[in-house]
């Protein structure tokens, strides 16, 4: 018997003991409640050390359970009362601070200069200008659309990055919809389809098209075009983009816990409600570059013109070149590619492939950037990042390094109400965003909340042009990567774009004498099949 075992004995001989002789001098209130505490106390642990499945409540009748209650609120602790500004992940204090309080319109100054190590290791900066501009106001907003696009699309440079509904609740979406209406920016949908909550209030919308299908599907599951027509011609519908990917799981399928899946998610995304929605990890209708391709060229068709995308989180480099190899031949190309980062978001992903798989954004940004410039089509195809996305610098060095465009996903849900719980996965955000619990999802208030979304959107990109004019420039389009400075083991400020080689126009194709990595991928490369022979050798 452990000492905590015989102390547990010990109390409750005493105190049971105690107890009933008070209640049987006196039987008051107070007398009954020890009694009732003492019985209770005795019956938990003798329940403990005989019938518990737990080491820690055998070994510690009772008092195991303080050590429960304390971890339940170890997050809130550890983010509220022990983490410093700039520690936490995956956004830290000074982060979310500064989301807030442009989401609030209030002052987002700092005193007393920063908290961040200038010297640290990779640590990213920009070199700024002695002859500061203002960028004028005719190129701040990117026309998306190839010349095979009848209806091109004049796009915000940060917009709101895929959430579902089903993943997010009504008045979330709600909220993040009409602040798109009012920040003149455009709204993704997520891979749930569009709902009638991202419709009511007339924000611009890119539909995204998952690998389930879900809004556009037989009840096989299979792609109906007739559905997709009827959704993707609505006015409010700008652009499709069609999910291949995302940062925070690829290869891997969407998650939709079913303790989140309503009657109402269950009729729009035609799926049982009996059982997590698990999107299969490869979209059946683009197996092949070639049959990618089609694809992108059937949803322009049947959305009479309109601009049409694909999202993915950049893997292994020479698979991308098959997709280039096959734009090539077919002569069809997407009117823009959403590059996701490895450390995106998401509601529920598997912990290994959250944590181990994909490229980080800027490195894919880059690499995409150069391979499409690589093959002389950059310039029928826009780049819209994706990932982390927190500050106007985040902004800018996504678009220094080959973006033309920005998506925010997580920081947005912060600029209406998101406290970074991490409980998106289990139906029990404390702040009624990521939950389908009516109880909870009441505490978002539409108006308010879309005022929030458009502050944080006008004053990042406020704060964004300034910056961009500090560097002596007039035109975000000029920036370039070389402009984005990396900290280097010998603490040597050096461009991101030194470790892999840019590419000239048409290099992929003009140039025998490729330099490595270049020659390596684009000789793996088949415009074919995504796969690829000895893609583990490096």
């Amino acid at each position: 018997m452990t000492i905590m075992q015989k102390v547990y004995w010990l109390i409750a001989s005493i105190g049971n003991l105690l107890a009933l002789y008070l209640f049987s001098q006196t039987a008051s209130l107070v007398n009954g409640m020890v009694l009732l505490f003492t019985l209770g106390y005795s019956v938990i642990g003798f329940y403990d050390l005989h019938f518990s499945r737990h080491n820690l409540n055998r070994l510690y009748p009772v008092v195991a359970y303080i050590r429960y209650f304390l971890e339940s609120y170890r997050v809130e602790i550890q983010q509220y009362f022990i983490a410093n500004d700039t520690e936490e992940n995956p956004f830290n204090r000074e982060q979310r601070s500064l989301v807030y309080q442009r989401a609030k319109n209030v002052r987002d100054t700092i005193a007393f200069g920063t908290q961040r190590n200038l010297l640290e290791e990779n640590y990213l900066s920009l070199w700024h200008s002695m002859n500061p501009k203002h960028v004028l106001p005719d190129v701040k907003s990117v026309l998306i659309g190839s010349p095979d696009c009848k209806q091109p699309y004049a796009a915000s440079y940060l917009n709101i990055s895929a959430m579902s509904f089903g993943s997010l609740s009504s008045n979330a979406i709600e909220a993040l919809n009409l602040g798109a209406q009012k920040a003149g920016c455009y709204h993704n949908t997520g891979e749930g389809s569009v709902s009638p909550y991202h419709l009511k209030h007339g924000g611009d919308i890119t539909w995204q098209i998952g690998t389930g299908l879900f809004g556009c599907r037989t009840e096989a599951g299979e792609f109906c075009p007739e559905l997709f027509s009827k959704t993707a011609n609505l006015t409010t519908v700008k652009m499709i983009e069609i999910k291949l990917s995302q940062g925070a799981k690829p290869g891997h399928g969407g998650v939709l816990p079913k303790a989140k899946i309503t009657e109402e998610i269950a009729d729009i995304r035609q799926i049982p409600m009996t059982e997590d929605c698990i999107s299969p990890a490869v979209n059946p209708e683009c197996k092949t570059p070639f049959a990618l391709l089609s694809f992108i060229q059937t949803l322009r068709e049947l959305s009479n013109g309109k601009p049409v995308g694909i999202k993915l989180c950049i893997g292994n480099p020479a698979e991308f070149l098959c997709l280039c190899k096959a734009m090539l031949e077919t002569g069809i190309t997407p009117d823009f590619i959403t590059v996701d980062g490895a450390e995106g978001g998401t509601g529920a992903a598997p912990v290994e492939f959250s944590n181990r798989l994909g490229m980080m954004c800027l490195e894919g940004i880059y690499f995409v950037h150069n391979a499409l410039v690589g093959v002389g089509l950059r310039d029928k195809i826009r780049i819209i990042a994706s990932g982390k996305t927190a500050s106007s610098f985040d902004l800018l060095s996504k678009i220094a390094v080959g973006a033309d465009i920005v998506n925010a996903a997580r920081t947005m849900m912060m600029a209406i109400g998101c406290v970074q719980s991490r409980h998106c996965n289990n139906n029990l955000c404390p702040t009624g965003i990521a939950t389908q619990d009516p109880a909870r999802t009441k505490a978002v208030n539409v108006l308010d909340k879309s005022e929030r979304v458009k502050n944080f959107h006008n004053n990042t990109l406020k704060s964004f042009y300034e910056l961009v004019g500090s560097m002596g420039l007039d035109d975000p389009a000029k920036l370039m990567p070389q402009m984005i400075k990396r900290r280097s083991s010998n603490g040597l400020l050096m461009p991101v774009a030194s470790l892999v080689e840019p590419l000239a126009n048409n290099e992929l194709l003009d140039n025998p004498s490729l330099a490595e990595p270049w020659q390596h991928w684009w000789a793996q490369s088949n415009a074919e099949s995504f796969y690829v022979y000895d893609q583990y050798i490096r």
